[in-house]
């Protein structure tokens, strides 16, 4: 496993990083019961993963909670997060400050080394900075986290404006935000900024649509009947092969694993499953050298000015 200094936070990091919730729930989605999740999150850890993060809507938390007991916490980098905004309501301080102690108590931990606010977009950053973060700072200065950070809503914000008014304010020390082959404008928007600063970088959104092959397929073709994709990559079975033929992937998920992974100011890239065979692969492509450049090359031309291809809709972020 290789390693890196997580921004200012100076938290020696994996750069690969289990997360808790996506379509998997580390397995709960397919049915897993918490020892087995435990399990799950044991493996990881054996793999040379230090980085969990969670969500209070996942439902993993206690698993978690069960899969770092007897390890050494020090040597663990666990995060979670809690909503500014969800189902068109603001969470209050209070809410907010209730569901960070929740959250302790199912991971039967004393601290959190990253608490963040999930899911600020310019609709809620100003609630978030007024009304939530005075309460979280007396929160960390009791020791109950060690680092704030934020995340963003990649679905309802492509251009990264939430993140851009945190940067500008500087409030935060990680900030978690979208990026892949086919969405890659934090290159231009964001990641600049948040090395200036030294913010540590989660990365997510990776491979959630490159994974649905027949949904890679579908929006490429729809692109190219709008001229906006070459038609002739667009009519292959496989309009992304480019990648493995010319770059060097084993596969499409290698591919966007390997292409986050190494982006300058990337530090951690995260992935979700259940399942020990997808977590030993995901773990040895983001630790396998970049793309050809020549491949990376092609993957700008395609997707450099166009923001936002295959990011999921979702009304989970309620923004």
């Amino acid at each position: 496993m290789d390693y890196t200094t997580l921004g200012r936070t100076g938290l020696r990091v994996s750069v690969a990083g289990l997360g808790g919730g996506g379509d998997s729930r580390l397995g709960m989605t397919a049915g897993r019961n918490e020892a087995e999740v435990a399990d799950i999150v044991k493996f990881a850890l054996d793999l040379g993963i230090n980085v969990i993060d969670c969500g209070y809507t996942y439902g993993t938390e206690t698993a978690v909670g069960l899969g770092i007991r007897g390890r050494d916490r020090d040597s663990i980098v666990l995060s979670t997060k809690f909503y500014v905004r969800r189902n068109d309501k603001f969470h209050g301080a209070a809410e907010v400050v209730a569901g960070l102690d929740r959250s302790l108590r199912r991971f039967d931990t004393s601290h959190l080394d990253i608490f963040f606010l999930h899911g600020i977009t310019p609709a809620s950053y100003g609630h978030a900075v007024a009304e939530i973060l005075p309460a979280l700072r007396r929160e960390q200065e009791k020791g109950k986290f060690r680092f704030l950070g934020m995340t963003e809503a990649p679905p309802r914000d492509l251009e990264h404006k939430g993140l851009s008014l945190a940067l500008d304010d500087d409030h935060f020390d990680v900030a978690m935000l979208a990026f892949s082959p086919t969405n890659q404008n934090a290159r231009d928007i964001a990641l600049p900024r948040t090395m200036a600063l030294g913010w540590g970088t989660y990365i997510m959104y990776v491979g959630r649509f490159l994974a649905d092959f027949g949904r890679v397929r579908d929006t490429l073709a729809a692109l190219a009947d709008a001229g906006e994709f070459p038609a002739d990559l667009a009519q292959r079975d496989d309009p992304l092969d480019f990648l493995i033929n010319e770059g060097g992937a084993l596969d499409i998920m290698d591919a966007a694993y390997r292409y986050a992974r190494h982006e300058p100011g990337a530090h951690v890239v995260l992935f979700g499953s259940g399942n020990r065979e997808h977590i030993a692969r995901n773990v040895r492509s983001i630790n396998s050298p970049p793309l050809a450049d020549a491949a990376l090359a092609r993957l700008k031309s395609l997707f450099g000015g166009r923001p936002g291809v295959g990011v999921q809709s979702a009304a989970i972020y309620g923004q």
